[in-house]
């Protein structure tokens, strides 16, 4: 390829389109800093955004799911959540954790509710027995307060 460029830079004293536009990325990166970067990023992204629907997002992240389930194994997909895990109770304090069990707790609760409205057999028996047990509410905000204090007691170990 260099030998061709060569030959053309010769014989008619043009560069190939491949070199200008190599000089001319050089030069504009020279020229300009990361914001100039990122709002060029960012405009794409809203284009892309207004041109292409929801389902055109899906199969890009269908595509790229399937791909890297296909190149990595079980290790990989442990590996990286065991890192987001670190990741975020690092940087959540206890409130975190207890605000999703709390959402969790309460989520599960509403959905039983629907179930249970939707359902037309006779539930007394169950109600009654529900009555001496703990809220799924309660047990998200326990269940979150046990995470933390497991939390910390790994870190007092460290």
């Amino acid at each position: 390829m260099a030998n061709k460029r060569n030959k053309n830079d010769n014989k008619n004293g043009k560069m190939t389109v491949q070199e200008a536009g190599r000089l001319g990325g050089e030069a504009t990166s020279k020229n300009h800093d990361r914001e100039f970067y990122e709002e060029i990023g960012r405009k794409g992204g809203e284009a892309t955004a207004e041109n292409h629907g929801r389902e055109f997002y899906e199969e890009i992240g269908r595509k790229g799911g399937e791909t890297t389930a296909e190149t990595h194994g079980k290790e990989f997909f442990q590996e990286i959540g065991r890192k987001g895990g670190e990741a975020t109770s690092e940087n959540r304090g206890e409130e975190f954790y207890e605000e999703i069990g709390r959402k969790g707790g309460e989520a599960t609760q509403n959905n039983n509710n629907t179930n249970r409205d939707n359902d037309n057999n006779t539930r007394s028996n169950r109600d009654n027995d529900n009555n001496s047990k703990m809220s799924r509410e309660e047990a998200g905000r326990k269940g979150g307060e046990a995470s933390r204090r497991s939390r910390s007691s790994k870190k007092n170990d460290k």
